[in-house]
């Protein structure tokens, strides 16, 4: 037996790396995923039934293996190819999802984003993790002399293996992709691998051509793949990095800097270089601090506004107040500290806004306060927190708005019709509140609701005075032109027990895709697949 072996210690130590990694590639997989298919519990959900098909499909073949041939040099060249292939993962894994995504996107009509995921998921991550769960059964084979102490063989693989999971279930999550990114998460775990299966080889004076081989793709990737970027088609982003909750990107254009949180394509927050309106759905809700002051009573009228946004972002909506309604306190939540930092480098958020870094609704819960104006722009990327849909959220909201306190919600993509998740907001929000009115933003996905529990918020627009503070009485107008009275239908309302968020999102994707890619597709269908190449050329 080779010497490294004999104490039985380095094997236990591989089951304990073993789990670690495994638990790591899981967890960075989610990051690498999120730009494309956003970070909802659909797509976690992929990506752990991906791992478990993996790991069951390795198991079975582990043990069959090492059955017939219980050489642990075996095991251990199917470690530095698992290494080698996590290696790689950042430098050709964006490339092999977009590719997918590519050539789905002209063939599937519904569920793109599941199906798309789904099978990068397979084409990426389940061959080196069925190599990991090759482990397992293979250690047990190599450890076991008799059946005597079987089950306390068993049992301490199996705690070796969590505790290395545990460890690689934070490691990632709150050490090495906030500090050094995802990509390099993998190439670390990767690496790890890498030398436990080296010392084996090492140690039995070995030197595989496998060996060779990985070291030299690790070394490649490690080099190559740690500087990509997630959108590598963009060459002039002013910042990219990821925190603890988010993959984010700042860009910018002739008039105005954009945030960018885990979807590539999105807006989460903007600002203008120039003295105008953004165009998007922070001058449409710029209403709701219009209604509330139209709504106090005459004695109120002079007390400055309290504002509380849930979901600050980068400040727009706070910029926005601060300037057109002089005087107003306004307090953001943002629960990622890292976009509270980007607002002050790049989106010259005033000093003046008080900035909590927390959960929206874990806000709500310790606070006290009452405000006259409570915005909750909650999205996460295009999905929204299951916990900020419900019944029990809006209820809370409403207990911390004022007599005359107006509630406005950014509805991130438009829906309409009996069982739409714009209908199950509605209706939510309706068994809360006595008065609610919605407009759509033209040109966008979004859709603005006001709540009201004292009037109907189309008419408290139309009796507040805005004067001529740079445009925003034009923009009132617009608003109030476009005002529709909210109408109590049919649809689930949803609770913190159900509020399948996700789901009911999910058609709504699918329509977005579609209508983006009509163009397209209509000429795949017409011409094929070389003539939209082509196009695209």
């Amino acid at each position: 037996m080779n010497d490294i072996l004999k104490s039985k210690a380095y094997l236990y130590m591989t089951e304990f790396f073993s789990g670690m990694s495994v638990m790591a590639v899981e967890l960075a997989a989610s990051r690498l995923m999120a730009p494309y298919f956003s970070s909802s519990q659909i797509v976690y959900t992929i990506i752990i039934g991906t791992v478990m098909i993996a790991m069951a499909l390795g198991n079975v073949y582990g043990g069959r293996t090492a059955d017939k041939n219980p050489d642990p040099a075996v095991l251990y060249r199917r470690m530095l190819i698992a290494g080698a292939w996590i290696a790689a993962i950042p430098l050709v894994g964006r490339y092999l999802i977009l590719g997918i995504s590519a050539l789905l996107i002209f063939t599937v009509d519904q569920n793109f984003l599941i199906i798309a995921a789904f099978v990068s998921c397979m084409l990426i991550f389940v061959f080196p993790l069925f190599l990991l769960g090759t482990v397992t059964p293979s250690l047990v084979r190599y450890i076991m002399e008799n059946a005597d102490h079987s089950g306390e063989i068993v049992g301490r693989l199996g705690a070796y293996n969590t505790i290395g999971s545990i460890i690689g279930t934070f490691l990632p999550t709150f050490v090495t992709i906030p500090a050094v990114g995802t990509a390099a998460t993998f190439v670390i775990f990767s690496g790890i691998l890498i030398l436990i299966a080296a010392a084996y080889f090492f140690s039995a004076k070995k030197i595989s051509r496998t060996l060779i081989v990985s070291v030299i793709v690790f070394l490649l990737c490690a080099v190559l793949g740690t500087g990509a970027s997630f959108a590598f088609w963009e060459d002039d982003l002013a910042y990219e990095g990821e925190s603890v909750y988010n993959y984010l990107q700042v860009s910018e254009t002739g008039d105005r800097v954009i945030l960018s949180t885990n979807v590539l394509f999105g807006v989460q927050s903007v600002k203008m270089k120039t003295d105008d309106l953004t165009g998007m759905y922070y001058d449409y809700a710029l209403a709701a601090p219009a209604m509330a002051q139209a709504a106090r009573h005459e004695t109120e009228k002079d007390e400055p506004l309290k504002i509380l946004i849930l979901g600050n972002g980068t400040g727009t909506f706070a910029t926005q107040c601060a300037k057109y309604y002089p005087g107003c306190v306004i307090d953001g939540v943002e629960i990622d500290g890292k976009i509270s930092s980007l607002a002050y480098e790049w989106f010259d958020m005033s000093e003046d806004v008080r900035l909590w870094e927390y959960d929206g609704r874990a806000f709500l819960e310790a606070d006290e306060g009452l405000y006259d104006v409570i915005m909750v722009d909650a999205y996460q990327d295009i999905t929204i927190p299951f916990q900020m849909s419900s019944f029990e959220f809006f209820t809370l909201v409403k207990d911390h708005l004022t007599d005359s306190g107006i509630m406005v919600v950014n509805m991130n993509m438009y829906s309409d019709g009996e069982g739409s998740i714009n209908q199950c907001l509605t209706d939510t929000i309706l068994e809360c509140f006595e008065y609610a009115s919605s407009v759509d933003v033209p040109r966008n996905s979004n859709r603005e609701l006001f709540a009201s529990m004292t009037a109907d918020p189309g008419e408290l627009l139309a009796g507040f005075s805005a004067g001529s503070e740079g445009g925003l009485a034009d923009q009132l107008t617009a608003v109030g032109s476009g005002l529709k009275p909210c109408a109590q239908g049919n649809a689930m309302i949803l609770t913190d027990d159900r509020a399948p968020v996700e789901v009911l999102g999910m058609s709504m994707i699918d329509r977005l895709i579609t209508d983006e890619i009509r163009y397209y597709r209509d000429i795949y269908e017409r011409d094929g697949l070389r003539a939209v190449i082509e196009m695209m050329l």
